[in-house]
């Protein structure tokens, strides 16, 4: 069995999987730059126990990670909490994604995770998009190559400026408007929200494939997935295990390296 963790900005998911089709449990953690190694080893060590893990049963672990500052301190904590040494998605770590980027290394490692799953489990011309706490979009082309994409404030973040920015205006929950044209004020911001994503990823899909002068599969994932994409137009694939297939795939072509 393989642990697999992804350290986001806003969580660390926890994966415990020995196959796609056999995944043991999924957790998240909040990611907290002031936290010590023995204190997110303890973290891992506590939803360890709650699911029963025999440490001695894990193989492995592998670990992506944006956030740069703790990634040392995860792998220490990793280390202390299951005895193993994580394997860390970079430079050096096999991937076998080909990435046609003007600097392959700046592109961040769950992009990269993602991208290798979905070369292997859809068909191409691919799009990706990722609605974590940012937006990005990830495009592969009819070769199978990685040529880029984009960035966009995630849903959250777009929300939370608006609050920030406005005397008048509210947080509100993200559940589904009851109609496109709201009638207050919470009702016109859940719409300009949902709606206003929604119409911005079926516009960035139909420019792709412009671009790319041709149809494409379209798949999701990450954490607000399932509340943007039914709102969308455009066909597209929610994929909630794409990272985790996608470390799995890395761990395992790197034991066969």
């Amino acid at each position: 069995m393989i642990l697999a963790l992804d350290v986001g900005n806003t969580n660390i998911v926890i994966g415990y999987l020995e196959s796609e089709e056999n995944i043991a449990f999924v957790e998240r953690l909040s990611t907290d730059l002031s936290k010590t190694s023995l204190e997110y080893a303890i973290s891992f060590k506590n939803v360890l126990e709650m699911y029963h893990v025999d440490i001695s049963q894990i193989d492995g672990v592998i670990l992506s990670s944006v956030v740069p500052p703790i990634t040392q301190r995860i792998g220490q904590a990793i280390t202390t909490a299951t005895g193993h040494k994580a394997m860390v998605v970079g430079p050096g770590v096999k991937n076998g994604l080909h990435i046609k980027m003007d600097n392959p290394a700046q592109l961040g490692s769950d992009r990269v995770v993602c991208a290798v799953a979905g070369v292997r489990d859809y068909p191409v011309p691919l799009i990706i998009i990722d609605l974590g706490t940012a937006t990005t979009v990830e495009v592969v082309d009819k070769d199978k190559c990685y040529i880029g994409g984009m960035i966009l404030p995630g849903v959250n973040a777009s929300l939370e400026a608006l609050v920030r920015q406005t005397s008048q205006l509210s947080k509100i929950g993200l559940d589904r408007p009851r109609r496109l044209i709201g009638k207050n004020t919470s009702e016109c911001m859940k719409s300009g929200i949902i709606y206003g994503n929604a119409a911005c990823l079926d516009g960035l899909i139909d420019r792709i494939e412009e671009e790319l002068g041709e149809p494409a599969t379209v798949v999701a994932t990450g954490g607000l997935a399932h509340v943007i994409v039914p709102h969308c137009r455009h066909s597209i694939t929610i994929d909630d295990a794409l990272l985790l297939k996608g470390l799995l795939l890395i761990y395992q072509k790197n034991q066969e390296a």
